[in-house]
């Protein structure tokens, strides 16, 4: 057992403790204390332990604890919106027993007051909701209201979302792992805003600088594709991994420069086999860092080769590619037409989805477009435009 999995199966146990003995009771103290000794083993070269916990699973850091897989208490953290946990490594005994008492308040439902208040500020110890942040420093924004049915969703911005991808590719471009309680977090948002109204909302971004182009078009397939799933009939795990699946299929752009992603001419054969090579690195950069996230990985690699072999990158092998990525194709070449280019005007919706009706059974799945079409004949589309004020790419940070 990893000290992580060992400290989190004593904070559990330290938890279901305090939920058969009174406060002060010796062997309600002497569970919070092993789990804190344990927490000083992880803590011991580290300057700080982040914990999240999403659909069940327990993640430290940005790996997932497969060591603790089925883990019941990860479904009851977050259940009552503790779906983060950061401990620094300069906690005191006393930090730490009063963290738990506040956790413990969390899950019985007597937290006082002051609890809500502390969560996920500068404590050595916090816990709360997976956030999305607009700037180092600032304060972190909660996914808005309606993600867990809580009411109506107030006028649709999503700005806070192409914030944090903005984040996430650079988190990946100066080297470090792909943040992904961060990007479940945008995708379970996403998710709450195309479900906020009687019929499906595409909120889908209109960019008015070409340099926004591969934040917003990787926000505008996570919406199509979630949407497209649903459509097709998949359960909600599924769209939601679709999603993420969406949202990471260009994540290997990160390695192309920024000035030939905005070349307004055509490519020389050099720079298109540059830009070509962006699913493989998309693949290598998911698998590299996340063992569990070997669906994204497959739909980074196969979203650019069609239903008859063609595309890139080449199969030495003719097969058929993953489902998942026949969605997303489907629904990253719709939005690439409905965007302006650097080389070419945005086409119309409707020439779109007749060019996507046009090459089902030949560079797109049929079923796959069948669906598509008729979700965005009856869906709400929301157009927004995004200025380059809104997009700033400013670095963000997922800690307080």
């Amino acid at each position: 057992m990893t000290p992580e999995s060992a400290f989190l199966t004593a904070l559990g146990q330290a938890l279901a403790t305090m939920g058969l003995y009174n406060p002060g009771h010796p062997a309600r103290e002497r569970a919070v204390d092993a789990s804190f000794e344990q927490l000083l083993q992880v803590l011991a070269k580290l300057p700080a332990v982040q914990f999240s916990f999403l659909g069940g699973e327990a993640i430290v850091g940005h790996r997932p604890m497969t060591e603790l897989s089925g883990w019941e208490w990860a479904t009851r953290l977050a259940s009552v919106g503790i779906e983060r946990i950061e401990v620094d490594a300069e906690v005191t005994r006393e930090d730490y027993f009063r963290f738990v008492d506040e956790v413990w308040g969390q899950l019985s439902g007597t937290s006082p007051s002051t609890a809500e208040a502390r969560q996920l500020v500068r404590s050595p110890a916090r816990f709360g909701a997976l956030k999305l942040q607009k700037r180092v420093g600032e304060d972190a924004l909660v996914p808005r209201e309606g993600l867990r049915g809580e009411g109506p969703v107030p006028p649709i911005s999503l700005t806070d979302e192409l914030g944090a991808i903005a984040w996430a590719h650079h988190e990946v471009e100066r080297g470090t792992a792909v943040p992904m309680p961060e990007v479940e977090a945008i995708v379970a948002s996403l998710s709450a805003t195309i479900h906020s109204e009687r019929r499906l909302l595409l909120p889908l971004l209109s960019i008015k600088e070409f340099d926004q182009y591969t934040l917003t078009h990787s926000c505008n397939v996570a919406v199509l594709t979630m949407g497209v799933a649903e459509r097709l009939g998949l359960d909600p795990a599924s769209v939601r991994a679709m999603g993420v699946s969406g949202l990471l299929h260009d994540i290997g752009k990160v390695k192309i420069p920024h000035d030939l992603l905005v070349k307004p001419g055509r490519y020389s054969e050099q720079e298109r086999e540059l830009i070509q090579k962006h699913p493989t690195d998309g693949a290598k950069i998911i698998l590299d860092q996340h063992r569990g996230s070997e669906l994204a990985a497959v739909v980074a690699y196969e979203h650019h080769i069609f239903l008859d072999g063609r595309g890139y990158p080449s199969l030495q092998f003719s097969r058929s590619c993953h489902y998942a990525s026949r969605i997303v194709h489907v629904c990253d070449v719709y939005d690439a037409l409905c965007t302006n280019r650097p080389y070419r005007q945005a086409w119309e919706p409707s020439e779109a989805l007749a060019y996507i009706e046009k090459e089902a059974g030949v560079e797109l799945d049929p079923d796959v477009a069948a669906a598509f079409g008729a979700m965005i004949r009856e869906a709400t589309i929301c157009r927004m435009p995004i200025t380059t004020a809104s997009s700033d790419t400013t670095p963000l940070s997922s800690s307080p």
